[in-house]
């Protein structure tokens, strides 16, 4: 069967789509209106009240009943992975590589059904729902490849003196202890998996915490690891209100480390926390992106606007690698505009359970305001060039759907130039020079994805030599700012957008979950 990443352009297989059309009625017949747990210290955890979870398609679909977890089911979570660490540190790295391999496997022998529910609870369309299951699969393993590599990252190191037989010096990578991972909404799997994975392999024990609004999701993500045989209290999941729960979960002394997934304002608040106690803790923070493209007058026109099509509306641009800014030489802008235009009115809205559906829905009913109010600031302040609309009649009528919009003419300095939307909206601009897109698409505090078009060697490389953002492409059709994947594109940003300068999928993802202990033995 055919594999789907980020890069597919298209499924046309009958095969694929037919597997996908039943997995997607199981879901629907099977798997809608149950209750969901949390799992602590090896058992289902049950909390007094419940939130439902509804479908941004149609917000009368309910998908699950799931737990309103408390500041205790936190404290009783990370009290369970404090207690587990030191069995769970001591077991050989070999076995928990192998524990990954497992999961992955069991996560591609599920990929439709867990796609198909993704559909449901996020609004993604079928390629980009599969190819973040099979995204989760290869992280998994990609991380076990990276631990036997690395042979548990214990390496001998030189001597003082070379000839002395009695001398050993070594470095060792362990685990800190406790270690928290809070996922967001738009890749409720593989932003969940991912870090729990990476997490757990290095010898941490973990306590998950998934976005509210994919509770379904991220509980059959916690599944994964719940039914895996792992030690009580190895890895535990809760959910509920950021502000009681997730709270908790920043404000615990006995954590020992994060990885947050979210918002700028949010992120900033948990990387101070690692600033708080007795010593400074680690915090793997990703924040978000405005993320730029440059098309130069080389360009080739059509590869260059289907790959700024691509970034910027898949998704419904709820992507922190989301292209949200292109910087156009003036000799190109206009055949440049009118292609993406074209390519833009050509896009499918609609169900995205659908086998031809490119866009369904936004996230939920707070993003589906800002929508509206940020296009009457783009009508106010701008020029809206191609859609820009809510739809709501028909199909539409119960669900979270927009168009895509395309602006000109706001200023540098304007919101929606500056702030990252999460919205599929984007701003065209006229530029001059090279020097001078550059100049703006580095001038925003955040340096997630940055693309560029143009068939001159000598612009590609003064493009990589510049920009500043950690995930680059040039003249990609696939995607001109997304589609990151595991031990191909290492994902990860600069500035505001994140705190680690490495990123995920890569080489030197492993280590950040570990300190190092360096032995010098005499004997």
């Amino acid at each position: 069967m055919q594999k789907v990443t980020y890069a597919t352009l298209s499924a046309d297989n009958e095969e694929l789509q037919s597997a996908f059309d039943e997995a997607i009625a199981t879901v629907k017949t099977k798997w809608l209106g149950l209750e969901i747990p949390m799992f602590i210290d090896g058992e289902k955890a049950y909390a007094d009240e419940k939130f439902e979870d509804y479908s941004p398609i149609d917000t009368s679909l309910l998908l699950c009943r799931a737990q309103q977890g408390t500041r205790e089911h936190a404290k009783a979570a990370i009290t369970a992975a404090r207690a587990a660490f030191e069995g769970w540190r001591k077991t050989p790295w070999q076995e928990r590589v192998a524990k990954l391999r497992e999961i992955a496997e069991r996560i591609s022998d599920n990929s439709l059904e867990l796609s198909a529910l993704m559909i449901l609870e996020v609004g993604k369309n079928r390629l980009e729902a599969l190819g973040e299951v099979e995204e989760t699969a290869d992280l998994l393993r990609y991380y076990a490849d990276s631990m036997e590599k690395n042979r548990g990252f214990v390496n001998e190191l030189g001597k003082l003196n070379p000839d002395d037989p009695k001398e050993k010096n070594i470095s060792v990578l362990r685990p800190y202890g406790v270690w928290v991972v809070i996922s967001p909404f738009n890749f409720p799997m593989a932003l969940s998996a991912a870090p729990i994975a990476a997490a757990l392999v290095t010898g941490n024990t973990v306590v998950f915490k998934g976005a509210s609004d994919t509770a379904y999701t991220g509980w059959k993500t916690a599944e994964l690891f719940a039914e895996a045989g792992l030690p009580p209290g190895v890895f535990n999941y809760v959910s509920g209100p950021g502000r009681t729960v997730g709270q908790e979960l920043q404000d615990n002394p006995d954590v020992d480390g994060w990885t947050f997934t979210g918002s700028y304002d949010v992120g900033m608040n948990v990387f101070k926390k690692g600033t708080e106690g007795r010593y400074p803790r680690p915090a793997i923070i990703e924040m978000g992106g405005k993320n730029p493209t440059i098309v130069s007058k080389t360009a080739d026109i059509n590869k260059a606007a289907m790959g700024v099509m691509r970034s910027a509306f898949g998704l419904d641009g709820q992507k922190c690698s989301a292209c949200s800014r292109v910087y156009v030489q003036e000799e190109v802008y206009e055949p440049f505009k009118a292609k993406l235009v074209e390519l833009t009115q050509k896009i499918k809205i609609g169900d995205p359970t659908e086998r031809d559906t490119y866009m369904g829905t936004v996230i939920n009913k707070s993003a589906y305001e800002d929508y509206q109010r940020f296009m009457a600031k783009a009508r106010a302040d701008g020029r809206v060039i191609a859609g820009g609309k809510v739809l709501t009649e028909g199909a539409f009528a119960k669900g979270y759907f927009v168009e895509p919009a395309i602006i000109e003419g706001l200023p540098e300095d304007h919101e929606l130039v500056k702030n990252e939307l999460f919205l599929p909206i984007l701003h065209l601009a006229k530029v001059k020079t090279l020097d001078e897109a550059m100049q703006k698409a580095n001038n925003t505090d955040y340096g997630l994805t940055a693309g560029f078009f143009g068939e001159d060697e000598k612009e590609v490389e003064w493009f990589f030599d510049n920009i500043q953002a950690g995930t680059t492409y040039s003249n990609r059709a696939a995607g001109a700012t997304t589609g990151a994947w595991p031990g191909i594109q290492v994902f990860g940003g600069w500035k505001g957008s994140g705190s680690s300068g490495k990123g995920i999928g890569g080489l030197y993802t492993l280590a950040l979950y570990m300190h190092e202990q360096s032995r010098t033995i005499i004997g």
